[in-house]
């Protein structure tokens, strides 16, 4: 039987456990510890029919009846959970890393870790495994397969905003274009317009408030009619465009605002989307299927060369019981308050849980571990006790299934924003005003929900094991194993951040 991991971690410390396990048992065998159960049976229904009373009828068939049934048990625990008989055969299980990568659930390959040969045995040694256990192992990890693949797959636009956040004009000389072009062109335009008022609908008046407006470009009187106030040597001088204008020795010339934003490879938009990974590009495009490859490409750029801070919450999507329907003064007071300090507290918080979710996979590994060193002590201190292995089967299933509880907090934590602001089963998106990185980039409006879906990944898990205790399975303090156990490393990386700011600040 062959007994499957997600990760070459889990795979070495189970074959760890399960080697350990064996040595312990064969001291319990070779000491005559595990014979101890069964005169502790004898006893406790000795007892147990003695103190009965005198009216319960021959107290010595009683108790022998209660014994043979006791000891009949034990020795199929022993026989079945107990006596190792099963070859250790370890596999991982193998993923479609292009599947993976869609749907938010991905494991280290073999090449990517230090176990990449196959292996069953440390220092020569090798381990067996008790037929229930062998089955549980094997039972758990299908359901738990089973339950990951059953959710569904979507697009990471978390990863995909922090990829777009993360890009800058690293070019010094395109970023001082693109301040000149503000200066030359997005200006004059912008006051023009002001100055002339003419009737714009809601998309038009959005799209004026960036450098690359469409409306500027595409209308009469704005773009066309206003040129660079420098010499640019990508347009060479034209006697009748720049007519009146001084040549310079390189023989760059005045182009219109309109040729230098839009004038093919040249042009600024064509040189300010070739600073953004093509990749990501096709990935937004391929996700924003209700807009237009251009209109997402102008998003791309908007953000890139256009930064602004984003106000709070775009459109009304989360419910929130903060302040009152119609905010007054110290509501908004209060809330930007604590904007700001969600803000600071985000500095030490994000790196923490990152570093704890890191940590999770590795301490859910250990604990499987634990318990399987456990179980032949467990055995004997129970009495080789039905509801033992039945109490501890249950931990052990529940611990596998905790696998699940993280895949789906790492899901919804990556589609979220697909889900709040996505254009979804044939429905318009849930707020109009979206556009895709408007959403994408607001950091203060998913701030309160970065810091919820960061503690989803310890809470969902309790949640689960605590839930065991409505049929009578004591095993919610299982999962004080993994807060304990990622405590420290969440402290480390939560202090990363203050180091360095405190290095910027000295």
């Amino acid at each position: 039987m062959t007994l499957f991991t997600t990760d070459y971690l889990e795979y070495y410390l189970t074959l760890v456990s399960w080697i350990v396990h064996n040595g312990i048992w064969a001291v319990l065998v070779a000491s005559g510890v595990f014979a101890l159960p069964f005169i502790a049976i004898i006893v406790q229904e000795w007892l147990k029919a003695r103190a009965e009373g005198a009216d319960e009828g021959n107290k010595g068939v009683l108790s022998s009846a209660r014994i043979e049934n006791r000891v009949f048990v034990a020795i199929v625990v022993v026989m079945f959970a107990g006596i190792p008989f099963i070859d250790v055969d370890l596999n991982t299980i193998r993923y479609d890393s292009a599947r993976s990568a869609q749907c938010q659930i991905s494991v280290p390959q073999p090449t990517d870790t230090g176990w990449s040969q196959s292996f069953s045995t440390i220092n020569n040694q090798s381990a067996k495994v008790p037929v229930w256990w062998a089955f549980l192992h094997t039972l758990s990890r299908a359901v738990t397969g089973a339950s990951v693949a059953a959710i569904p797959c979507g697009t990471d636009l978390r990863q995909m905003r922090m990829e777009i956040d993360a890009t800058r004009i690293d070019d010094p000389v395109l970023a001082q274009e693109v301040a000149d072009f503000s200066r030359d062109c997005y200006g004059p335009a912008r006051a023009k317009l002001f100055m002339q008022r003419p009737n714009l609908d809601e998309a038009q008046m959005h799209d004026v408030t960036w450098i690359g407006s469409r409306f500027f470009t595409d209308t009469g009187g704005y773009y066309d009619s206003y040129r660079s106030s420098t010499p640019r040597d990508d347009w060479p001088y034209d006697s009748t465009r720049d007519a009146g204008l001084a040549q310079v020795a390189s023989g760059g010339g005045y182009p219109s605002c309109r040729q230098w934003w839009a004038d093919g490879s040249n042009g600024l938009r064509a040189r300010l989307l070739g600073q953004v990974d093509a990749s990501l590009l096709n990935r937004l495009a391929g996700w924003a299927g209700f807009m237009s490859r251009a209109e997402v490409d102008d998003s791309v750029i908007r953000t890139i060369a256009s930064p602004r801070q984003q106000k709070l919450n775009q459109g009304s999507v989360y419910t929130d019981y903060g302040g009152q329907i119609d905010k007054t003064l110290p509501n908004i007071v209060t809330r930007a308050t604590g904007d700001v300090g969600m803000a600071v507290g985000a500095i030490a918080a994000f790196p923490a849980m990152d570093v704890v979710r890191q940590a999770l996979p590795m301490v859910l590994a250990l604990l499987k571990m634990a318990l399987v060193i456990c179980l032949p002590l467990v055995l004997v201190v129970g009495t080789y006790d039905l509801k033992t292995v039945v109490t501890v089967s249950v931990v052990q299933f529940a611990l596998f299934f905790v696998d699940f509880w993280f895949q789906l907090a790492r899901w919804i934590d990556s589609t979220i924003l697909d889900a709040l602001y996505g254009w979804g089963f044939g429905w318009n998106r849930p707020h109009a005003n979206f556009d895709p990185l408007v959403g994408l980039n607001n950091a203060f409006g998913d701030l309160l929900l970065n810091f919820v879906m960061g503690t989803m990944f310890l809470v969902l898990p309790g949640f689960w094991l605590a839930s065991l205790t409505w049929v009578g399975i004591r095993a919610g303090h299982a999962i004080q194993g993994l807060s304990d156990g990622s405590k420290s490393a969440g402290q480390a990386g939560g202090k990363g951040a203050g180091a360095l700011t405190g290095g910027k600040l000295k």
